[in-house]
């Protein structure tokens, strides 16, 4: 036999750019497999709702419906969390336990407290509000309720007071003189005679005129007609509104009306000073 040094065919000598070819590819795929491994996953997008002061639980939900939308729209998301999914949270949503002694209905009106709250698309409704009422409870604890346990308010007078103070106002200083008002008629034992706790009843919408039907209605809300705070809250206040209502002004005033700047009242205790302002300004006595 004749000795060989020969290699086997299929080992024969490559190219040297060929052998480059093969290395860069390979170091390419596994650059690939590595960055497929390693990359993070796409962060959660998080949304943002503002629900301003006074807003009811209806409005509250209809900013969600809007704010679902523009999620879709603009974000490309869709939250699970509906505008009819949290109406009805909001409805079986309970009070926090110090209310319940003193609730004339079951519902959430007045809890819900208006702020900017962020949430992922999968968020429910009723995760949203507890969290609004469990920020309730946090401010509420900040409110000093001694001066309306000495007119014998409990602390749900005082939320509702609140509310009322909260939808009839827009200058800050004023917050604590329609307090007053509120209070002074209702030891005097007079209607509170407030447009804004009707509009609530019936459901008028601001931009919407009071008419004599309207002041006529059995609804528990009329309070022209019914003398004593409405059943319930009419808003969801914010802190200031709570602490007007705890801690009113030490003021006479009986009356107030709103003058054509639209955003300051007038106040009075003498009602045909408050009937000659009405004229003045343009509405009826």
């Amino acid at each position: 036999m004749i000795a060989t040094n020969q290699r086997p065919a299929d080992a024969a000598r490559l190219p040297f750019s060929t052998h480059m070819r093969r290395f860069t590819l390979t170091l390419a795929l596994l650059g690939a497999v590595l960055a497929a491994v390693a990359a993070p996953a796409a962060p959660t997008p998080v949304l943002k709702i503002v629900f301003p002061e006074g807003f009811t639980a209806r409005k509250m939900a209809d900013r969600v419906a809007e704010v679902r939308q523009i999620a879709i729209r603009k974000r490309g998301v869709t939250p699970q969390l509906t505008g009819a999914s949290y109406a009805a949270a909001a409805r079986a949503a309970k009070p926090p336990a110090a209310f319940r002694p003193f609730l004339k209905r079951r519902g959430a009106e007045g809890f819900l407290f208006p702020s900017t709250y962020f949430f992922e698309p999968s968020s429910g409704a009723t995760g949203l509000v507890a969290r609004q009422i469990e920020t309730f409870e946090q401010r509420w604890r900040t409110v000093d309720l001694r001066a309306a346990k000495a007119r014998k308010r409990t602390p749900y007078d005082v939320l509702t007071i609140a509310s009322i103070v909260e939808r009839e106002t827009r200058a800050p200083a004023e917050r604590k003189l329609v307090a007053a008002v509120v209070y002074n008629r209702l030891k005097r034992g007079m209607p509170l005679a407030i447009d804004a706790t009707i509009r609530y009843g019936l459901g008028i919408e601001g931009t919407r005129p009071i008419k004599g039907s309207h002041l006529r209605s059995s609804s528990p809300y009329n309070t022209h007609r019914f003398k004593g705070l409405p059943p319930t809250p009419i808003a969801n206040p914010g802190l200031a509104s709570m602490h007007a209502a705890a801690n009113p002004a030490a003021v006479d005033y009986l009356y107030y009306v709103r003058k054509p700047d639209g955003v300051h009242h007038f106040f009075t205790a003498d009602e045909q000073e408050f009937c000659e302002k009405a004229r003045e300004y343009g509405y009826g006595c």
